[in-house]
């Protein structure tokens, strides 16, 4: 099955280089609040999904069971050891193009800084909303291409592409940035109702950043953060949508295994082998590996 690229962080020390010591605690203290703001305050199963390193998963402490997922197993490999092998956590490897998860299950999910990957958006959007139970909240973060920096640098004509057009532009190799009404429309033909909007990371500036603290300058982000509801000229987008109630949904299930379906022919009864979790339809075998599920490629038979 031929599927659009993906962009890999494995052996990448990204969470030490860009979050710990690339000075982004405003950025971080900011996402923190937008999510506090948007996410339900507890719940049966969330799917978080990019999660690299796990910076936002103590932010849904309050569900009982959290599917930490990413495609970089040695960024997986850093998550477990911050959060531990407590049964809260399931670590899984997967493409989000090829989710190995069963549908209806999940009541929440979140994307947080993920989207600007996905050379194709709505093909990521149609995976995440096959997984998810009627009713459940999805939280989406995507990099807005209608920012104040690219529409002066483009009055200016210091960049090339127009950001008041709907197409997304990729600024970097497997990096994207969306038009707010893009992604509204993407959700939309999904049958997501968007039920608010907030602008996040205002102060995004070098020179607001070396000198007022952090905690300040995220908190006076959080003031103006409902002002999505108006306009999106920030760097980055909060949404919060949810899919329609109806039937279908599952019951939280007991064993890991049931979570999850074959992503080479979508068979649900999937049975767990020693290190492997094994397809009797197809005969895929997806190494598990010291905690992790790994289901982006089948294991070579032996």
């Amino acid at each position: 099955m031929t599927t659009p690229p993906v962009c890999n962080y494995e052996g990448s020390d990204y969470q030490t280089s860009f979050w710990e010591q690339g000075g982004r605690e405003y950025e971080d203290r900011a996402e923190a609040i937008a999510l506090r703001r948007l996410l339900p305050k507890s719940g049966k199963l969330m799917l978080e999904l990019g999660a690299g390193a796990g910076r936002n998963t103590p932010r849904y402490a309050g569900f009982e069971k959290i599917v930490v997922l990413d495609y970089s197993t040695t960024q997986l490999a850093q998550a477990r050891q911050k959060l531990g092998r407590s049964t809260k956590y399931i670590y899984v490897a997967a493409d989000i193009y090829r989710l190995p998860f069963r549908d209806q299950q999940f009541d929440a999910a979140t994307m947080i800084r993920t989207l600007h990957h996905m050379a194709d958006a709505p093909k990521a959007l149609s995976q995440i909303q096959n997984i998810l139970q009627p009713g459940a909240i999805f939280i989406l973060e995507f990099a807005n291409k209608l920012n104040l920096k690219s529409i002066l640098r483009y009055w200016l004509g210091r960049q090339d592409w127009n950001p008041f057009t709907l197409e997304s532009v990729e600024f970097v190799k497997l990096n994207f940035d969306f038009h707010p009404q893009a992604i509204r429309n993407w959700l939309k033909a999904l049958n997501f109702t968007v039920e608010k909007t907030l602008t996040v990371s205002h102060f995004r500036l070098g020179i607001l950043k070396r000198i007022i603290p952090p905690s300040l300058l995220a908190a006076l982000d959080g003031i103006f953060q409902p002002s999505g509801a108006l306009w999106q000229f920030t760097p980055s987008v909060f949404i919060k949508a949810r899919k329609p109630s109806g039937s279908g949904a599952r019951v939280i299930p007991l064993h890991v295994i049931n979570l999850f379906k074959c992503p080479d022919c979508g068979n649900e009864n999937l049975e767990a082998r020693e290190e492997h979790i094994y397809c009797p339809t197809c005969q895929s075998k997806w190494a598990v590996h010291d905690g992790i599920y790994d289901f982006r490629q089948q294991m070579e038979s032996t």
